[in-house]
């Protein structure tokens, strides 16, 4: 984590890239557990956290991370639409990451002051972030839309593009990538495990933090 990293004003996409080689990918289910979860992430060196909205609790977690953990950066994941980019922001997240990219989504975030990691798989959806002004990319789904081949393939014609694959990436395949030159970090779910967050085990979820944050990148 870098702790010299200036994180009280509006963020770019690549300082929220740039803070740690992992950005954890979040589902949670209860409010209850969102503070003490991020508690032991940023324990671990990892405080950009990305819950995900695919629970309906997903906006009243970030709102708790959020008023109750100040060292932590709360993002969203999953935004899709408009709507949800707003929600987000009003909730108090401070970044957003989508499975994919559109113009009113890139719109939405720039006007809620989020910054915004968009999915693409393909070249056309690479020059449609572009043209709206985002070089800082999420890749995917990263293994099923090629992997570190693809992202190798993408360097040439897109050398000034930085991605943060996510999707089937894990500890054990998390250094192949971050040791390419056009990746910046990678997301994961593998540091919040479901059955150690059910049970609160919270010591292996700064352990897998930990482990996560001393990865080496390029």
């Amino acid at each position: 984590m870098d702790v010299t990293m200036d994180i009280s004003g509006q963020l770019s996409a690549l300082q929220v890239m740039q803070d740690a080689p992992v950005i954890p990918v979040i589902v949670l289910t209860d409010v209850a557990q969102a503070v003490l979860l991020a508690r032991a992430l940023v324990a671990g060196g990892i405080r950009m956290l990305e819950v995900t909205l695919r629970t309906p609790q997903a906006l009243a977690c970030i709102e708790a991370i959020a008023r109750d953990v100040p060292e932590a950066v709360v993002g969203a994941g999953t935004v899709r639409s408009a709507a949800d980019a707003q929600a987000c922001a009003l909730a108090g997240a401070r970044f957003a990451v989508s499975p994919g990219y559109t113009h009113a989504v890139g719109q939405a975030c720039r006007d809620a002051g989020l910054a915004l990691l968009p999915g693409v798989a393909t070249g056309g959806e690479i020059m449609m972030a572009q043209e709206d002004g985002l070089r800082e990319l999420k890749f995917f789904p990263a293994l099923q839309a090629g992997g570190t081949a693809m992202l190798k393939a993408w360097s040439g014609p897109f050398g000034d593009v930085r991605f943060c694959p996510t999707g089937g990436v894990s500890m054990a395949n998390a250094a192949e990538f971050l040791a390419l030159p056009n990746v910046v970090c990678v997301g994961g779910s593998w540091l919040t495990p479901a059955d150690a967050v059910a049970r609160g085990d919270w010591a292996q979820v700064t352990a897998l933090a930990h482990q996560a944050s001393r990865l080496v990148r390029d």
